[in-house]
Parts: structure tokens; C-alpha cells; sequence
């Protein structure tokens, strides 16, 4: 079979070292560029030193339409900013790991939002897919399935924590090894960017959905993985909570439903997401996690990759956790 020609923008990033590692080990994908324009002619291996031994490669600042999918390992902002300054061929499929069009105000018609849990079908179909963001993928995952049958009847309070590459690599005063070590803080208490696509993908699965959704984004001081915990009102008992929930995934490679209480090494690595469902009086609890760079961003692209190529959706993907 015709090996996948994918191209890189963004390469030297978390986003896009992830991009790399995964590409550079997948059976049907060859990799024709990696742009950089801070990085051009450096080996790959020199700024992703996990690499060396793997690849040859080195970042460009030059483009190539001998491709057929584009990765935007870009800035938020700036996949537009590409897009409008860069003329893309006709036939190249574009993977953006950037905000700039998961919302439908600014993904018109050809963007389709890259969460296969929710759009799979719609992704085949697709040349163009706006990849979630982490802490909205984590959040979906736990919603989805209440969502898919109009349970969700009033507000859900959201707790989740986030490890340090959630903030990309561009350093700021809270993602130094001295403040985040030993720490943890909210941020953006009640008002997350992220917020604005979990409504729209809920308003798709329940039309004229209006419920708060109460979120309150914690920076951890571990470097990767999400957990998010919680809660609402509900009628459903225990065992019917499971059952939903387990029907809803039951097609979905990557999410799984424990009976077990879960934890971040589970998923650490991976491109899995797991959820866990418990009743607590009136209340159901529910817990979910993912690793934010790969389920997060850059294992979810690959997954979006497959699906649009009509490749099995786990290949390249099938990845050992760092279990300890």
C-alpha cells in the first residue's frame, strides 16, 4: 500500500515532537517535512534528543506540496495566520492542533471538530479537521454519553488538573521547574477558553442544551496527563450509569469504562481515555483521563489521520503506558 506523505508545521514544539514520534514509527506514514523556520537545518534529533538513533531528519523552513495531510503543530492564532499567507493544493488534508477553528463561528462549512467519540463518520468524510483541545477532550469523554440521551438536566461542576506541557513550551512565569514543582493553582476559574467547544459539542448531541457547566482548571505539578472529576444530579442508579456508558464507547478503539477507580498512569503515554462512573446519593460522579499530548493533541490528530485515510483508527497508536 502507498504510504500516507505527511508534513509538519510547528515541529519543534510539544505538539509537534509528539507529532514526530508517533509518525516517525507509523507503518503507512512517511514523513516529507518538518518546518521550522527557528530551527531550519537543524537536525531533529538535536532539539528532540529522544530521537536521536530514530531519524535523520532536520527541520525546514521551506514547504513541500508533495504531501497529502498537513499538520499545524502551531501557536493558537496562528494556523489562520498560516493558512492565509501559505496556499495550500488542492487534495492536501489539513490536521490543525490549534483553536483557531473548532468553534463553528470560525469553522464555516469545511471544518469538521476532530473528537472521533462524537464525529467519527463525519471525519472519514473530511479534508479538513479541527483537533480538539486537551482539557475538552478529557471533559467530553465524561459527558458524551449523558449528553447522547438528554441527561444532563442542570448544572455539572467540573474539577480538573492538568500537568506542565498543557502550557506548550514557551516559557511563563508559572510553568519554570521552580514554581510548578511541589505546587498547584486554579487558573481561569470558571471561564477556560475550552469551555466554548464542550457547549457546542453538548448542544450537538442535545439540541438547545443550556446547562452551566461549572469548571474550575487546575495547573498540577506533573508534566503530563489530565484527570478530570465530576459531578451532577441524576436520576440514573449506579448499574444504569454503567451500562450507558459502556454502550456509548462500546465502538471506540481508544475509551474505555472502568468499574475501577482510575489513575493518570493508566493513560500516561497513551492515546486512551478512560472514564469511571459512580452514584453518591442524588449525584452522579464521574472521573475521566487522558494524556493531554497525545489523546490531548497530537495521538488524537494521528487517530484523525487514520480515520480520513481509511486506516485501521489504532494504527501507529498502539502505545505501552508509563504504567510506573
Amino acid at each position: 500500500m502507498k504510504k500516507i506523505k505527511a508534513g509538519i508545521v510547528g515541529g519543534a514544539g510539544y505538539t509537534g515532537g509528539e507529532m514526530l514520534r508517533l509518525l516517525v514509527n507509523h507503518p503507512s506514514v512517511d514523513i516529507v517535512f518538518v518546518n521550522s523556520n527557528s530551527n531550519a537545518g537543524n537536525l531533529i534529533s538535536d532539539v528532540h534528543t529522544d530521537l536521536f538513533g530514530d531519524t535523520d531528519l532536520r527541520f525546514t523552513g521551506e514547504l513541500s506540496s508533495d504531501i497529502d495531510v498537513l499538520f499545524l503543530c502551531v501557536g493558537h492564532g496562528d494556523a489562520k495566520k498560516f493558512l492565509d499567507a501559505n496556499l495550500v493544493a488542492d487534495g492536501i488534508k489539513i490536521i490543525d492542533l490549534s483553536q483557531d477553528f473548532r468553534l463553528k463561528a470560525n469553522a464555516g462549512t469545511e471544518w469538521v471538530y476532530g473528537l472521533p467519540e462524537l464525529n467519527r463518520d463525519r471525519i472519514k468524510q473530511s479534508d479538513f479537521i479541527a483537533n480538539p483541545g486537551c482539557f475538552a477532550t478529557c471533559i467530553q469523554l465524561g459527558l458524551l454519553p449523558l449528553a447522547a440521551k438528554g441527561l444532563i438536566k442542570g448544572e455539572v461542576h467540573i474539577n480538573a488538573t492538568t500537568g506542565s506541557t498543557g502550557a506548550g513550551q514557551s516559557l511563563s512565569t508559572t510553568s519554570h521547574f521552580s514554581w510548578r514543582n511541589n505546587n498547584l493553582s486554579v487558573y481561569k476559574a470558571f471561564e477556560h477558553q475550552h469551555l466554548n467547544e464542550i457547549g457546542e459539542s453538548l448542544s450537538q448531541l442535545t439540541p438547545g442544551f443550556d446547562q452551566v457547566l461549572n469548571f474550575i482548571p487546575q495547573r498540577g505539578d506533573f508534566t503530563r496527563g489530565i484527570l478530570a472529576a465530576m459531578y451532577l444530579e441524576s436520576d440514573l442508579s449506579a448499574e444504569e450509569a454503567q451500562r450507558l456508558y459502556e454502550s456509548y464507547y462500546a465502538d471506540h478503539v481508544f475509551t474505555h469504562v472502568s468499574k475501577k477507580n482510575i489513575d493518570l498512569k493508566q493513560v500516561v503515554n497513551t492515546n486512551k481515555g478512560l472514564v469511571h462512573v459512580e452514584k453518591h446519593g442524588g449525584k452522579l460522579f464521574v472521573v475521566s483521563i487522558i494524556d493531554n499530548l497525545l489523546k490531548g493533541a497530537s495521538g488524537q490528530a494521528v487517530q484523525n489521520m487514520n480515520l480520513m485515510f481509511g486506516l485501521p483508527e489504532s494504527e501507529g497508536l498502539r502505545l505501552k503506558a508509563a504504567a510506573f
